[in-house]
């Protein structure tokens, strides 16, 4: 590991960094005083209600136990009749009153929560205001009192990140509750008369009474998207909970609502690009402070892009000591950031720390498969594990830039699509294209490869051009790898309806803002947030992402398009608010993404690995696709034609085959994460 320190950065880094003296109990406050604040924790709950029995102790025990990485500090059960409620706690801070379960003042409510409730202190005051008493500091009792007072819609007054069961004794009822925007996961199964729930899915497998029989329409879903979107699990029997909604559980049924969706259609009244800008500015502060509140050491993921870069720069000027910050690299220039992520910790006199990851890194992708629990082929996973590792040894919480792209249209696809889609606006293009795009086809010249891929996207609607710019596996690829068995079992499966479904449900009027929303509801909480929770909680880190900040989102959905993508620029609005602010270097470069170089390596170092593991015996015993077409994939790689996301999906599968399917549950041993490499 190289590390830079904060001195490195002019005048005033160089002051900020004599005075700073790490230590691991030193704490950051905002506009650098130091508070004593009572905070909440990030934790794993789990628990199971059975309306015809009872819920044995040790089957609790051991599904806090397969969680115990979220919240290593301590456990707290509740068990009563036919109810078992079960959270591993990760202190932010050494609370004195804070241990879960949480209680009402009569004891008949009870709650576990994972995550976060900024606006805790403003909520408990209006409710002592109103007569309810408060016996702990922490914020999880808010949820109890603010459930007195309005049932299962308290999810609306709370601000923050969470996932929580609330367990109301005298209606026996269960209440489960996820965020706004999906940023902590919840899965369930629900079966006759008794529902389960946990924090991540090993948890869940520890009950031998919920079936592990394999949903392959899941697996179909997942090769087009690289993830199995919600409510799906790889397992037939085990849902999500989808991104803001709620779960009753009563009297054996169970019903979700949703409680909360962006707003595209409603656009604020044009103002001055001045005030807009300034505008985000302080929404992007606020977003930050309400994150920066700790007790513990605390930094930032630091990827040198412009959404993460902003947040060290409103992190730098709230506090007065140098901010820590962490940044992952590659030996290969292509898709190494560091030179970018050293100028951001240059110009805000940062506390920098850097590692570099190579091809043998990827021992630890057998641990991180079982993390995820269920297929997940998002290649960047691999440096976010270990960039959480190393912030783990510094800091307890980290905040991150995730979220920026996907609220100001920040990806280069949309400024593609967007072109695509007015030159099909001329009622003739599509049409014409649909007669040239079969001809192009045939011309297998290497100079008109862009050529064929334009008239293929001309010749579609703008649903299917989205399509085709998110998918790993289309449908034609998807039909020559399956083989007749796995093609029999998912047929009538549809991957591509389930955006189309977004698509046309959107209430958005216009081209850009329809893609944000879609993001919005299927990459940003089936991919991104995933990865980073599943990443960061492995080494029990909390993570706080002030671009997922739901006020901050609202405004950025209410800007009209042309502020967001301004010819052809992404991120228009959002790099004018932090023009002067972030180095001009970091935000006219062009949008490099926190990639992998997977190709490369597939080649390299990994290429007999891949082989080893996709061509054998076991893997072709699955019966689920065709071995030449594998081979061919492997092969056409190797000739140089980039297949390694295909690659890539097809081997984390496999891998999760064997380290999930065929194998016993993890035990929290089992669990725990690697050293780095």
């Amino acid at each position: 590991m190289r590390r830079v320190h904060g001195d490195i950065g002019g005048p005033a880094g160089a002051e900020r960094a004599a005075q700073h003296q790490p230590t691991r109990e030193s704490s950051v406050g905002l506009h650098g005083r130091t508070r004593r604040i009572l905070w909440p924790f990030m934790c794993g709950i789990a628990g199971k209600v059975d309306t015809g029995g009872s819920v044995a102790a040790d089957l609790i025990e051991s599904m806090c136990a397969a969680v115990e990485h979220r919240g290593p500090d301590s456990r707290g059960q509740f068990l009563d009749d036919g109810v078992g409620l079960g959270v591993q706690r990760l202190r932010v801070i050494d609370l004195a009153t804070g241990d879960q379960p949480i209680f009402s003042e009569d004891g008949s409510v009870v709650v576990v929560l994972n995550g976060e409730i900024y606006n805790y202190r403003e909520l408990r005051q209006a409710l002592v205001s109103t007569g309810h008493r408060f016996n702990t500091e922490s914020d999880t009792e808010v949820i109890v009192h603010l459930y007195e007072e309005r049932g299962r819609d308290c999810v609306h007054a709370l601000h923050g990140m969470f996932a929580f069961a609330l367990w109301d004794r005298a209606r026996r009822r269960l209440l489960l509750a996820r965020d706004r925007v999906g940023k902590k996961p919840l899965f369930y199964a629900h079966r006759g008369g008794s529902l389960s729930f946990a924090s991540e899915l090993q948890a869940l497998l520890q009950d031998d009474s919920i079936s592990r029989e394999i949903d392959y329409e899941a697996l179909d879903d997942y090769l087009f998207f690289q993830y199995v979107p919600a409510p799906r699990t790889a397992f037939r029997s085990i849902r999500k909970l989808p991104p803001a909604s709620t779960l009753v559980f009563e009297n054996g049924r169970a019903t979700v609502e949703r409680y909360w969706r962006l707003d595209y259609a409603t656009k604020r009244p044009l103002r001055g690009s001045g005030d807009i800008a300034e505008e985000v500015r302080d929404a992007l502060r606020a977003a930050v402070r309400r994150r920066m509140i700790a007790d513990v050491p605390l930094g930032a993921l630091l990827s040198g892009g412009v959404d993460s870069s902003a947040v060290v720069a409103a992190m730098a000027e709230a506090s007065a000591e140098p901010i820590k910050t962490f940044s992952i690299g590659f030996d290969e220039a292509s898709h190494d950031e560091l030179p970018f992520a050293r100028q951001v910790a240059s110009r805000f006199g940062t506390d920098h720390h850097e590692l570099v990851v190579r091809p043998n890194a990827m021992e630890v992708l057998p641990t991180l498969v079982r993390h995820y629990g269920e297929p997940f082929a998002d290649s960047s996973a691999l440096p976010t594990f270990y960039l959480a590792q190393l912030a783990r040894r510094h800091v307890t919480v980290a905040l991150t830039g995730d979220g920026g792209d996907e609220s100001f249209a920040g990806y280069t696809r949309y400024a593609r699509a967007l072109q695509l889609s007015r030159l099909a606006s001329n009622g003739l293009v599509r049409p014409a294209m649909r007669v040239a795009a079969p001809i192009l086809e045939r011309i297998t010249k290497p100079r008109l490869t862009r050529a064929r891929r334009a008239a293929r996207l001309l010749a579609l609607d703008a649903a299917s051009v989205y399509c085709r710019q998110i998918c790993y596996f289309e449908e034609a690829q998807r039909e020559a790898l399956y083989s007749d068995e796995f093609a029999a079992s998912v047929r009538g499966n549809s991957p591509e309806a389930i955006v189309r479904g977004m698509w046309e449900r959107s209430t958005a009027s216009c081209h850009v803002d329809r893609m944000l929303e879609v993001d919005v509801e299927t990459y940003l909480p089936g991919d991104l947030l995933v990865k980073m929770d599943i990443a960061t909680m492995a080494h029990s880190l909390e993570a706080r992402s002030p671009f997922l900040d739901h006020e901050l989102m609202e405004l950025a959905a209410s800007l009209p398009p042309d502020m967001k993508l301004a010819s052809g620029q992404t991120k228009a609005a959002l790099r004018s608010a932090l023009r002067g602010w972030l180095p001009d270097e970091i935000l006219d470069r062009p949008k490099q993404g926190f990639g992998v170089p997977i190709a490369d390596w597939l080649r390299g170092d990994l290429k007999d690995y891949v082989r080893d593991v996709l061509l054998d015996d076991a893997t072709v015993g699955r019966g689920l696709f065709r071995l030449d077409a594998v081979s061919g994939l492997i092969d056409s790689h190797a000739g140089g034609r980039d297949e390694s996301p295909r690659i890539w999906a097809l081997l984390v599968l496999e891998l999760w085959f064997r380290e999930v399917v065929d194998a016993p549950p993890a035990s929290p041993a089992e669990q725990r994460p690697l050293a780095v490499v």
